[in-house]
């Protein structure tokens, strides 16, 4: 491990990523998987996970083991791309610029509507009847 401090987390929905860094040849680690394996090959959501890894040059030095938990598959996808743009962030500062611009420091706080009291679901109504 490069450092403890470079233990970053992102979230996106209910899921939470956290991202430990060790130096090596840059392959990333999903919960004990490949990204290919952990994703079981849909090329949406790696190429999600992966985004912040395509900004930065220096991605070769450095391992990257996620452990993420909570939500879907598409909710773990961008929590792995937030801990991954934070850590990121963390070992080099000059890649900030980059990774703003690309949207990937900002938390996406949209998350899932509560029900309501009174409705079958969030916003659906039952059907109205006049008479």
């Amino acid at each position: 491990m490069v450092n403890s401090n470079y233990v970053k987390v992102g979230r996106r929905k209910n899921a939470i990523a956290r991202t430990n860094v060790s130096d090596g040849s840059g392959k990333v680690i999903i919960n004990d998987k490949t990204v290919e394996e952990y994703f079981h090959g849909l090329e949406r959501h790696k190429k999600i996970a992966l985004k912040p890894l395509e900004i930065w040059v220096g991605v070769k030095d450095y391992d990257f083991y996620v452990n993420v938990r909570g939500g879907g598959i598409s909710g773990q996808a961008g929590a792995v791309s937030h801990s991954l743009a934070r850590t990121i962030l963390t070992l080099n500062e000059g890649s900030k610029v980059a990774l703003r611009k690309a949207g990937l420091l900002t938390r996406d706080s949209r998350m899932v509507e509560r029900k309501k009291p009174g409705r079958p679901k969030a916003r659906k109504r039952f059907q109205f009847s006049k008479r």
